[in-house]
């Protein structure tokens, strides 16, 4: 399989039903996320990304006004083809570009590993988010 993947970047009115299947497959179906959970309300006033493979849409993330990026979200059958590390340098260069400091994110313990060879660096207590372990991690950004 060609992996050349296209990042699409914007507002939840353009690439929100998308988004939001992919994460309702991933979170809500596969992790057993609960619903309400998911749709925090937030997403309207979030950046949003969305990894594209033969126009078929793969993968998303989002990032918050205050640099949190989340909503970290691949298809199974996509995974490992670099898409999710695509969404995320997607997301770290629009907060740069956005002038902040630093971004962060609360991981699945799961993909400590894959936030960490992004550069993230974990810290605090580990905490349940949805049932699931989650550490805080953050990456500070040179400008």
């Amino acid at each position: 399989m060609d992996t050349t993947v296209e990042i699409r970047e914007g507002d939840w009115a353009a690439i929100g039903e998308a988004a939001s299947e992919i994460r309702r497959i991933v979170f809500i179906e596969e992790q057993r996320v609960p619903r309400e959970e998911e749709w925090d309300g937030r997403d309207p006033e979030c950046r949003h990304f969305l990894a594209l493979h033969d126009n078929l849409p793969l993968g998303t993330a989002r990032l918050l006004p205050d640099a949190h990026i989340g909503r970290v979200a691949v298809l199974a059958q996509a995974r490992g083809l670099g898409i999710g590390a695509a969404l995320m340098r997607a997301a770290i260069e629009a907060a740069r570009r956005d002038g902040h400091a630093s971004v962060e994110l609360a991981a699945q313990t799961h993909a400590l590993a894959f936030y960490e060879q992004l550069g993230f660096m974990a810290f605090g207590d580990e905490f349940l988010d949805a049932g699931i372990p989650h550490r805080n991690m953050r990456l500070d950004l040179d400008h």
